[in-house]
């Protein structure tokens, strides 16, 4: 099946807020589904059957650029990796008809083209679950990019982040906020999904959650004219404001939530390290409960110290970034069923003060405390702090942390796909989940360097690079 939009609520999901406009009390939460979007279109992906609440209704436009649904490819690679189980098939080949994959040395349809890859290792496509393709190096100072570039402009610069990221491999990503291009992200994951432009598919979470005077505030803005300028973020300032902000956001399309559970590194206290706390472990638990009772997950920002403790014990689906982790973080976490999304290279290629490198050397140590502890890791890079198509590298810095190649590259796939409530959808190459699949050259199980050395992206049944041969096919992005 390929995916689709909705513009349409579905009633079984807006009945619990219909129920409480009438007065009439709702169920406490809905089961957290796969970023659905019943309000602004969010597409239902994916190969496999959904429930009956998740299947969209006919829409009225069409899908652009569609692949047919008898399209079939033969990929053949010297090596195929099946992450989740590590196996590796030397020699073989995976089938793709539609939008969907096969399998695995599975029964050749009729009229299937092959793709004779060579010597590369064929792998599901990546995931990044942190992103922000509406930011650049140039909005982080002074002037701030909301201040003098328009939301077309900005949103135009995401279409070319989401070029630059599908085509180093990665086909899904989670954006972790629009950066205060209002409404750029849900408009992007939209026109990707209906094959408007090319890009990776994009899990939203809009504008997020956070406190006047913490992070995601515009300083250095006359006083004056401040109430005139947008913010980059919701500011919560009262227990009171919470609910209503989870709603607005759900309104507005987000796929899930973000909250600042911690300020930037410009409040972190300098000599004992410790990060500013922005909100409480009641105000997490409304936050949270709040979002999953609209089946959404909650992702926190978060440095380290109590402010990480709150998070995890109301329940949030990450912990973002975690440099400054404590030692009872780390417990808190190991026995938690929340994930750590390091993004370690987004601090490690800034380091230019002697704070920024104690900064970046307690968060390789709170990795490799976290690797011996057993916590849950997936990969992500806050890509956008750094420019767009260079986030393979956080590949090297966790395997020079300790984890195992292998381990890392699970990360960005099979793991990545659980975050997301995405097993079997994406981030593997079994039989009915999605066609997103890469091939980079050599062995990234031997030298996880080989991660940069993409040749081959197909995304949704769509090639969107091939380096290695000179076959044109009857759908591909670089003749569109």
């Amino acid at each position: 099946m390929a995916r689709r939009a909705s513009p349409f609520p579905s009633l079984r999901r807006t009945l619990p807020g219909l129920l409480l406009l009438a007065g009439v009390s709702a169920p406490a939460s809905a089961a957290i589904q796969p970023h659905v979007n019943q309000t602004q279109g969010q597409p239902v992906s994916g190969c496999t059957a959904r429930t009956e609440n998740l299947k969209p209704p006919q829409v009225p436009f069409g899908q652009q650029n569609p692949v047919a649904e008898d399209k079939a490819y033969v990929l053949r690679a010297a090596r195929i990796l099946e992450p989740a189980s590590g196996q590796v098939t030397q020699g073989g080949y995976v089938v793709v008809r539609g939008t969907c994959i096969l399998g695995v040395n599975a029964a050749i349809p009729a009229g299937a083209e092959t793709v004779e890859l060579g010597d590369v290792t064929l792998m599901p496509g990546l995931i990044d679950l942190h992103t922000h393709l509406f930011l650049r190096d140039e909005d982080q100072v002074w002037p701030y990019s909301i201040l003098w570039k328009t939301s077309p402009y900005r949103t135009i610069e995401g279409v070319d982040a989401a070029i630059k990221t599908l085509n180093i491999g990665f086909t899904t990503v989670r954006d972790l906020d629009d950066e205060g291009a209002l409404d750029s992200d849900t408009a992007l994951r939209d026109a990707i999904a209906r094959g408007v432009v090319p890009g990776p598919q994009m899990i939203v979470a809009g504008v997020p959650l956070t406190i006047t005077g913490g992070d995601m505030n515009l300083p250095l803005v006359n006083p004056e004219i401040q109430p005139h300028v947008p913010q980059p973020a919701e500011m919560i300032d009262s227990d009171a404001a919470i609910v209503p902000a989870v709603r607005e956001r759900i309104k507005r399309g987000s796929d899930l939530i973000k909250v600042y559970v911690t300020s930037t590194r410009r409040q972190t206290d300098p000599v004992t390290m410790m990060p500013f706390s922005q909100f409480d472990v009641q105000q997490m638990r409304t936050i949270v409960q709040e979002a999953h009772r609209y089946g959404r997950d909650v992702a926190a920002h978060g440095y380290g110290g109590p402010a990480v403790e709150a998070a995890v014990a109301a329940g949030v689906r990450t912990i973002e970034h975690g440099p400054l982790l404590t030692d009872q973080n780390i417990a808190s976490l190991a026995k938690s069923d929340t994930y750590w999304v390091p993004t370690l290279i987004t601090y490690a290629v800034r380091q230019n003060t002697d704070f920024e490198k104690r900064f970046v050397a307690h968060h390789r140590d709170a990795f490799r405390k976290a690797l011996k502890a057993g916590v849950k890791i997936g990969f992500g890079t806050d890509v956008g702090s750094f420019p767009h198509g260079t986030q393979n590298g956080e590949f090297d810095l966790m395997v020079s942390y300790g984890m195992k190649p292998l381990d890392a590259i699970r990360a960005a796939t099979s793991v990545a796909a659980t975050v997301l409530r995405l097993d079997g959808q994406v981030g593997t190459l079994a039989a009915g989940s999605d066609a997103d699949i890469v091939a980079v050259a050599g062995d990234p199980l031997q030298a996880i360097a080989d991660i940069h050395k993409v040749r081959f992206v197909m995304t949704d049944g769509r090639i969107f690079r091939n380096d290695v041969t000179d076959q044109r096919f009857d759908w591909e992005w670089s003749r569109r």
